[in-house]
């Protein structure tokens, strides 16, 4: 055998698992389609398209990922350290509502099993509580008391050095083990990659010490194929990595594989293995697909006063009530990329009353939308407003003609008219001065967008149930796991990449130690 675990993806599963798994005595390969980006390879603002966007097809190596589908747009993250490069920081651990429900809440005590993994995650992603609330939290503040939550605001937990800006000190994480770091400089630019060495990546902990420790990573590959070596792989696999954007195919052995590409990454895979090299994989592959039931709604204000960019991602949190949470978003200076991509925020039941609102909205209110869409400095002047809700409905992941399709499971699609999301948005574009705008793919087609797709190969009691067990091997095949937000397996309603770590954290606990010669 080449290596005892190959790892596809280099997220919060995949990370964690080369850790853990290194630490053991394995010998260890991870599998990374995206590159590698050092801190001066991120763009300044999300205008360099190439660097902040991932389409491979026009040559656009970013780590920006945009997935369009029937029901939910997709943002994701890809490159060494996955999601950890472009997410917003935030690491909450769910509410007992999560623990359960879905598949999995027979399986375990699922609050309690957990809880010493999110203490080691935590400690691993370095959680602090964020120390400088910025413009838009001030007004998330102001909106909290309006609604009469002032007690469910605070600020986050976020995975971020705050030590003195520009001043670079020896690793404050891991006993000197760790790679130097600066504090932060609050410019709002963590969703466009850290330039200045301050936000938690993967990359400065979970991956940098596992490499530190004998991990090989192999970036700007990606997993064509998983051939089971002997009966249900009884035998390991046989693995066929392809480079990206290239042709020539290379074969490894190993013991054992682990899937931890994130639902986008994981689940094609799967799903082509089935009709291919793993007929035995469970039915329910690519079932119970999820997100948070989200809405992200744009306040463009008019006062140029305000600077919503100072800060970090997203600096504070109100729970709205007992299922939903409001949270602030930001950009850096300078980043307007999404000004082109907004309209007007408007609902109703069918595409052509929805037409003739966003219609009648440019015409009524000419001024404000000029305001809006020609905002200065946009990331100054707008602050993204993230709502989600634990209320849960299920999408399935299949093959269709020109790629993956998606289609509705149970409940009702999701929708990106939530009433509460767009009230709580025009009290808060009140309170700032501002006008509400969302995405075009949302005020026409009601299609929400999410940077939380979850599910497709969830846990369950057999493979009729689920499509791996409690410790996440994959049912029908030896040695073969997920480990990543695909099993994810109930609705967290928050900001997940804690609780992947977590998963990611006791699945490997489980895993008994190698066996040295001698």
């Amino acid at each position: 055998m080449d290596y005892d675990f190959i790892i596809m993806g280099s997220g919060f599963g995949g990370s964690v698992s080369a850790l853990r798994l290194v630490r053991k005595g394995y010998k260890v390969l991870v599998i990374e389609q995206g590159r590698r980006f050092a801190a001066d390879d991120f763009p300044k603002r999300n205008w360099n398209i190439r660097k902040w966007l991932w389409v491979p097809g026009l040559r656009f190596y970013g780590f920006f990922k945009i997935s369009l589908f029937r029901h939910i747009t997709v943002l994701s993250g890809t490159g060494v350290g996955g999601g950890s490069l472009v997410y917003a920081n935030t690491l909450p651990v769910p509410k007992s509502d999560f623990f359960n429900s879905g598949s999995w809440k027979d399986l375990k005590d699922w609050e309690n099993e957990l809880a010493p993994y999110y203490l080691t995650a935590k400690e691993m992603l370095g959680v602090a509580r964020n120390p400088k609330p910025g413009p838009g939290d001030d007004a998330l503040l102001k909106l909290a008391e309006m609604i009469g939550k002032k007690d469910h605001y605070s600020e986050t937990d976020v995975a971020v050095f705050f030590g003195e800006p520009k001043v670079t000190v020896a690793d404050p994480y891991f006993n000197g083990q760790g790679p130097d770091r600066e504090g932060c400089r609050f410019c709002g630019g963590c969703m466009v990659g850290c330039r200045y060495n301050a936000k938690n990546t993967l990359d400065k902990n979970y991956l940098y010490l596992a490499e530190k420790e004998g991990v090989n990573i192999m970036d700007r590959s990606r997993v064509i194929n998983v051939i089971p070596l002997g009966e249900h792989g009884k035998d390991g696999y046989e693995v066929v990595i392809r480079q990206t954007g290239g042709f020539k195919n290379i074969r490894l052995r190993s013991k054992s594989f682990i899937f931890s590409g994130g639902v986008l990454g994981t689940i094609p895979v799967l799903l082509r293995l089935k009709r291919t090299t793993m007929p035995d994989l469970s039915d329910m592959t690519g079932a119970q697909v999820r997100t948070n039931s989200e809405a992200l709604i744009g306040v463009v204000s008019n006062d140029r006063t305000r600077k919503f960019s100072e800060g970090i991602a997203i600096g504070s949190i109100v729970n709205t009530d007992q299922f939903s949470h409001l949270e602030p978003v930001r950009y850096p200076s300078g980043s307007g990329f999404w000004r082109l991509l907004m309209a007007p925020m408007v609902s109703g039941r069918t595409l052509g009353i929805r037409v003739y609102r966003v219609l009648e909205d440019y015409i009524l209110h000419p001024r404000s939308n000029a305001r809006a869409i020609f905002a200065g400095n946009w990331a100054d002047r707008t602050q993204i407003l993230l709502f989600m809700q634990a209320r849960d409905s299920t999408l399935n992941l299949k093959k269709g003609l020109f790629g993956m399709r998606t289609g509705v499971e149970r409940g009702s699609a999701p929708s990106a008219f939530i009433p509460e999301a767009q009230d709580l948005a025009r009290k808060y574009a009140k309170i700032v001065n501002g006008k509400p705008l969302v995405l075009p793919t949302e005020s026409l087609f009601g299609i929400p967008t999410t940077a939380h797709i979850l599910g497709g190969a969830c846990m369950g009691e057999s493979r009729e149930t689920g499509v791996i067990n409690s410790d996440h091997l994959v049912f029908g095949y030896e040695n073969l796991y997920v480990v990543d937000g695909s099993a994810i397996s109930a609705n967290p309603g928050v900001n997940p990449s804690l609780t992947i770590t977590a998963l990611a954290e006791r699945a490997m606990a489980r895993i008994a130690g190698a066996r040295i010669p001698g």
